[in-house]
């Protein structure tokens, strides 16, 4: 996975991707995720490995 994108500029960390464990899928509002539209939520580790933790969302690519 890598943040390709966000709304503010230089919020990706260039050239750095990580692999990802999914643990759990948030079909129901017992874990909802933390905005509308959004597919994933990372650990804050994760999130600050390939974006500024400053950034509230950004855009990933990830392969299965």
């Amino acid at each position: 996975m890598r943040c390709i994108s966000a709304e503010q500029p230089r919020t990706c960390i260039p050239d750095q991707s990580i692999q990802i464990k999914i643990v759990d899928y948030a079909a129901t509002a017992v874990s909802p995720a933390s905005a509308g539209g959004t597919t994933m939520v990372l650990s804050d580790k994760a999130f600050g490995t390939i974006a500024n933790t400053s950034a509230a969302l950004i855009n990933i690519e990830f392969q299965q």
